[in-house]
């Protein structure tokens, strides 16, 4: 509705454009940031065993335009630039902003399984060039930069978010329905992002092996998010419901294909007597659950549990063995155009997750509990928590 502010972000940019832009608005005044809450996730995403050139040339930090003073936001719309240093080797040609360049050729080789051929021809384009640089999952660390400020926010009210990979290929590793904010220390350090010592081992020789087949691998993380009060969402109306506002965040992120909450799937097989979190209730805790199959939601409402959150990535479409295509010119059969590109980015796509989860957590934080400033919004949240307790 118009005059209405609601948390939101949009991003700019292209793959190999000049730069990246995030635009935050909606945000309260007073919030504290510092390069840090946004620069370590923009590092994090850059991590990863099988990670291809483009992460050599990059080392993404952030750049404030708008929106913030003293490290602290000022109520207007937070802008951000993330800088592509890659854009120095094509700004005289293939994305010259200006002028066109007529030695450039076009590429008329959709990838299967990549936004090129229906992008074309959605805007009737004889060139996929438009199409692959904004369809890019370049255009992610503009989304990690607008979470980075989301965690910040979260952070403050006691919400923390983490992530890891327990899926790559056919290797899977041990899963737990019983992890902490600790046991998320020194997940990082894995170079697949993964937490069992044994599978991450066998994961980065998965992805070793794929790259010697000229092929790709996907994968499957989880991400979790801590702390977070019943009471975020809302049953009323299904464009409310936190849930499918999760999933719809997470299925948004370029090569997620599913994604399941708590149980999932696996609850369609379970009877109702196993599948549900049965209700406790102790003084000075309020209300709990002693499992969490539900995934920290019921009726599209936060619990009090925390929030677990899977998703699937498929396999990345650019390959060095291009599979079988059409030129889009000649409509004769060809290869598929072969452009840089990694082995498997699971591990980056689940720092992209614990960004989408953030904002989404964010948004219903802030309508939950309104507040132009910080300190109207820490009110409205410590009156709430203490209702909870009573």
């Amino acid at each position: 509705m118009f005059g209405v502010v609601t948390l939101t972000y949009r991003t700019a940019g292209e793959s190999h454009g000049p730069a990246l832009f995030a635009l935050v608005e909606g945000l309260p005044s007073g919030l504290v940031l510092t390069r840090d809450d946004i620069d370590r996730d923009l590092a994090r995403r850059q991590l990863g065993y099988g990670r291809g050139g483009r992460m050599k040339i990059e080392t993404d930090r952030v750049e404030v335009r708008a929106g913030l003073r003293h490290g602290l936001t000022i109520g207007s719309p937070l802008m951000m630039e993330i800088a592509n240093r890659d854009f120095a080797n094509w700004e005289a040609d293939r994305m010259a902003v200006w002028d066109p360049h007529p030695e450039v050729e076009h590429i008329t080789l959709p990838r299967p399984g990549h936004a090129d051929l229906a992008g074309m021809l959605k805007y009737g384009t004889d060139d996929l060039r438009p199409i692959l640089e904004r369809s890019s999952a370049r255009e992610t660390a503009a989304r990690v930069a607008a979470g980075g400020v989301a965690k910040a926010l979260l952070r403050v009210f006691g919400i923390e978010i983490r992530s890891h990979i327990t899926e790559i290929g056919d290797v899977a590793a041990p899963v737990r329905a019983d992890l902490t904010v600790a046991d998320f220390e020194g997940v990082d350090d894995s170079p697949v992002r993964c937490l069992d010592a044994d599978a991450s081992t066998a994961m980065r020789a998965a992805i070793k092996a794929a790259g010697q087949d000229h092929d790709t691998l996907g994968g499957i993380f989880e991400v979790w998010a801590f702390g977070a009060m019943p009471g975020l969402g809302s049953h009323v109306s299904g464009d409310r419901r936190l849930d499918g506002r999760i999933a719809q965040a997470f299925m948004g992120i370029q090569a997620i294909k599913g994604v399941e909450i708590g149980a999932g799937f696996a609850l369609g097989r379970m009877r109702g007597s196993a599948a549900h979190d049965e209700i406790f209730h102790e003084d000075g805790r309020g209300y709990f659950r002693r499992t969490n199959r539900s995934g920290g939601l019921e009726g599209g409402m936060t619990h009090g549990e925390p929030l677990v959150v899977r998703a699937v990535m498929k396999p990345i479409s650019t390959l060095s063995r291009p599979l079988a295509s059409v030129d889009v010119a000649t409509k004769e059969p060809r290869k598929a155009h072969k452009e840089r590109s990694d082995i498997c980015a699971s591990p980056a796509a689940a720092v992209v997750g614990e960004a989408a989860l953030a904002f989404v957590l964010a948004q219903a934080l802030l309508e939950k509990f309104g507040g132009d400033s910080m300190h109207q919004l820490t009110a409205a949240v410590d009156l709430y928590r203490r209702d909870l307790v009573s």
